[in-house]
């Protein structure tokens, strides 16, 4: 064993024999492997009520796309439907991931403030479901346009499926620049505050 090791291993021993173990450490570990099953319970739970969803809602279009000769023709309004339907999974389901990895960052930044990194937190998620219903109901038609050229069958068309296409990936922009801004800008933000609090007169 080199000098080095030996040192390492005194110096550990030293401490251990110094550190009193932690009286409820097992339970903590046990507690923690039963979060983690339950997490994994919980996603499989999110899968399988994915597959389902669209399952059904496959089942569901093909059901009322009338069928000819010449194959499907889907009415314009069954797209539509299904794009703000997709844009309202995307909006429940990326706010909770975001929020979910969000919350070690806001912690980080507002050591100093904790109370107020929560506030922080949930400011952010009203903006968002703000800026995904915004968009949503800026965006929804009511009836065939005529860039789809389709007023007259009120099938779905190449173009309409290239303007629905274009929401989703407006929206996912949208909410791509937001959360990149917002990463820059937190840390700003938790250094003005942690000033604020260290400004003389101020507890």
């Amino acid at each position: 064993m080199s000098t080095l090791e030996e040192r390492l291993h005194e110096a550990l021993a030293r401490e251990g024999s110094r550190t009193e173990p932690s009286p409820d450490l097992f339970a903590r570990v046990v507690a923690s492997i039963d979060d983690d099953r339950a997490r994994r319970r919980r996603l499989a739970r999110v899968g399988a009520l994915w597959l389902t969803g669209t399952a059904a809602i496959t089942m569901a279009v093909l059901a009322l796309t009338p069928r000819d000769g010449k194959g499907l023709h889907m009415p314009w309004w069954i797209l539509e439907v299904g794009t703000n339907l997709a844009l309202l999974a995307i909006a429940l389901w990326l706010g909770p991931f975001i929020k979910r990895f969000g919350r070690a960052y806001a912690a980080d930044v507002f050591h100093d403030n904790p109370l107020t990194g929560k506030s922080y937190i949930v400011l952010t998620d009203i903006v968002y479901y703000l800026i995904f219903a915004a968009f949503i109901l800026f965006s929804v038609h009511v009836a065939p346009q005529a860039e789809w050229n389709n007023t007259i069958s009120e099938d779905v068309t190449a173009e309409q499926v290239t303007f629905e296409l274009s929401r989703l990936g407006g929206i996912l922009l949208i909410i791509g620049i937001l959360h990149g801004l917002n990463i820059v800008l937190m840390p700003l933000l938790g250094r003005v505050f942690s000033l604020n609090r260290r400004l003389p007169g101020r507890q």
